[in-house]
């Protein structure tokens, strides 16, 4: 604990003056009358093992992890959750008796989001095209492979990677060149943007969805703009569309409760004050 008494934890990543993750837990914080913060640490690949050994320390009871560092992550870890094990990828870290520990919250909170967004897919989902490979891919194909999708298809610019992925979970995945996004895509029952693309300030995410059926169900986990461009495109072809503000919403609760010992809930009025914030940055870009 600091010397005020007060704990802190944070979200670590690079970029990260983005994230509406300390809206969020300042929210909770206020409306459950805890004395606690959260914070940004912006910190560079070449810094993620030292600020990673500083939690424990000065008060920082624990950290939320974002791009790039989710990979990194798990591999600091002394110990690792179920989802985190599966996953190969970190999002959430604690200290319990000088070990490092990490999860995978991102998995549920993937997951919590889509059914809320698209209720459908559970039923009719035999195959998922994911695009890119890294963290939070990971998380998101554990996921659907964890709810009895059969096929899933990751899609990345690095085909390396994507194979590498698709090898980690074994008979369910595969992998497939870029080039061949558009024939993948006459199969798909649902498509999950994972990178970066598309973002605020990020080059741009250009995909035809002419080719998917009209059952189809298309998610994105950019929350910055809460309506991107692939969502956008989705709505006009008519396909059910899910936004990445209600995967970064339910992710965060598990996080909330373990550094500060109280359940936290993803309400109406939380997401309405974080999606006027985002909204109203958006205005001060234009």
């Amino acid at each position: 604990m600091s010397a005020a008494g007060t704990r802190r934890a944070g979200v670590c990543g690079w970029p990260v003056a983005h994230s509406r993750s300390p809206l969020i837990h300042g929210y909770w914080l206020k409306t459950l009358g805890i004395a606690g913060a959260y914070e940004r640490f912006a910190v560079p690949p070449e810094g993620f093992a030292a600020f990673a050994a500083s939690i424990g320390r000065d008060g920082l009871v624990g950290a939320n992890v974002t791009v790039p560092h989710k990979e990194a992550a798990f591999a600091a870890c002394d110990r690792l959750g179920a989802d985190a094990q599966s996953s190969g990828a970190v999002n959430t870290l604690w200290r319990e008796g000088g070990l490092l520990c990490g999860d995978n919250t991102d998995v549920a909170g993937f997951l919590a989001a889509l059914d809320a967004g698209a209720p459908q897919w559970r039923g009719a989902t035999g195959g998922a095209v994911v695009l890119g490979a890294g963290g939070a891919a990971r998380a998101v194909v554990h996921g659907l492979i964890s709810r009895g999708v059969e096929r899933v298809v990751i899609v990345n610019r690095t085909d390396e990677r994507a194979q590498a992925l698709a090898a980690r979970f074994g008979q369910a995945t595969s992998a497939a060149p870029w080039r061949e996004l558009p024939r993948q895509l006459e199969s798909a029952d649902l498509l999950v943007n994972t990178t970066t693309l598309g973002m605020a300030d990020q080059p741009a995410l250009a995909i035809d969805l002419a080719p998917m059926k009209a059952s189809a169900v298309v998610a994105d986990i950019v929350y910055i703009p809460l309506a991107t461009p692939l969502v956008e495109a989705a709505r006009r072809r008519g396909l059910a569309a899910v936004e990445g503000l209600g995967m970064l919403l339910h992710q965060a609760a598990p996080g909330f409760e373990r550094w500060f010992g109280a359940r936290p809930t993803v309400t109406p009025e939380l997401r309405a004050l974080v999606e006027a914030d985002v909204l109203a940055a958006g205005k001060e870009r234009s």
